[in-house]
């Protein structure tokens, strides 16, 4: 079994930054993939970014791309989100996501594991 608690949302202005975290316990090892997920009101849930503890090879939504960074820190079971350049249609409920064995890491279908998410808003 895995828990995952995430901590680091708040409300910023169009602009600025925010660093998200996910502390993972339980039996979590190597061959996870750990993602962030968002989900805006009346919206689908979209893949964010996501990394294996592994290798480190990390994935990215074009959405996102060279404005969000993904990171972790593996004797910490953590990840982190570091957001900057955060535009007003980046404002979602963030959440963090884990598996293994993980074929395609942008489906949010295919992770088992799932924090309780974190609210992130940017106003204009």
């Amino acid at each position: 079994q895995v828990q995952l608690v995430e901590s680091g949302g708040g409300s910023v202005q169009a602009g600025g930054s925010l660093r998200l975290s996910c502390a993972a316990s339980g039996r979590i090892f190597s061959n996870y993939a750990m993602g962030w997920f968002r989900q805006a009101p009346g919206k689908e849930r979209e893949f964010v970014a996501s990394i294996r503890l592994g290798d480190g090879i990390i994935y990215y939504s074009d959405s996102v791309k060279g404005r969000f960074t993904i990171s972790r820190d593996n004797a910490k079971s953590s990840v982190y989100l570091r957001m900057n350049s955060l535009k007003p249609e980046d404002t979602a409920d963030y959440y963090c996501a884990a598996d293994r064995g993980l074929n395609d890491y942008r489906d949010y279908s295919k992770y088992h594991y799932w924090g309780q998410g974190t609210q992130v808003t940017v106003s204009s």
